[in-house]
């Protein structure tokens, strides 16, 4: 199962390299970082391309609302459609439950530590999708769509400076890029320590949220808008 294939090129190496049959394709979001790959996809392997309804997806065979329990061809796992709007208005995210793990393909709604800009939907949207994402089990995986953790673990401790896990997550992704290797997957339980955007519920994160902006950050939601603010403009 491929998710989120914005170039089909390194795929098309990986599978061949390890002698993989390839089932599906999932798609989050209609960005082309995440979809740009979808048609050379299908050119060598004519499989299923997932992807949400409303957004516009090459080559989907599958169109999806969230809800859904996909029965993947040729994979004996359930996979779980979320309907997690606020990146974009159709963004979707996949549970795949296996005895093993929970593992969670989220594309730009949650990442290491941070989040997605909000560039279709509404802040209240990104925080009801991220509260959505932080009800799964603390022992998922989550598998974001970019590498952006060590800058978003920076912004975290400007947050809370008080935050002891965030120094020790980033000694850990520090070592792991200096190794070239990616910081996912992280855990639920990592995120829900360390990242600021699943902490809006906070008080220290509150305090941080008032001191930087001169709001009153009562409720998540107005502490969550002023976060995403400042990371946009964090430097």
């Amino acid at each position: 199962m491929a998710v989120d294939v914005g170039d089909a090129t390194p795929l098309l190496k990986r599978i061949e390299t390890l002698n993989l049959t390839l089932s599906a394709a999932l798609c989050t979001h209609h960005h082309a970082d995440h979809v740009g790959g979808n048609t050379a996809l299908v050119k060598r392997y004519p499989v299923p391309i997932y992807g949400p309804e409303s957004e516009d997806i090459p080559a989907c065979t599958v169109p999806l609302r969230g809800g859904e329990t996909l029965p993947l061809p040729g994979l004996e796992i359930p996979c779980r459609v979320l309907a997690v709007p606020g990146h974009t208005l159709g963004h979707l995210a996949y549970v795949v439950e296996t005895p093993e793990e929970t593992a969670l393909f989220c594309g730009d709604t949650l990442f290491g530590a941070g989040c997605g800009r909000v560039f279709e939907g509404t802040m209240a949207m990104m925080w009801q999708s991220l509260s959505a994402l932080a009800t799964l089990p603390e022992t998922t995986r989550v598998y974001y769509g970019h590498e952006y953790t060590l800058s978003n673990l920076r912004f975290a401790r400007a947050v809370e400076p008080g935050n002891t896990a965030l120094a020790a997550r980033e000694a850990v992704v520090q070592a792991l890029r200096d190794a070239g290797n990616p910081s996912a997957p992280s855990t639920l339980a990592e995120e829900r320590a360390t990242n600021p955007f699943l902490r809006a519920d906070v008080p220290a994160v509150q305090t941080a949220a008032r001191v930087y902006s001169g709001l009153p950050c009562v409720t998540a939601l107005e502490t969550f808008t002023v976060l995403r603010a400042w990371k946009d403009r964090f430097r």
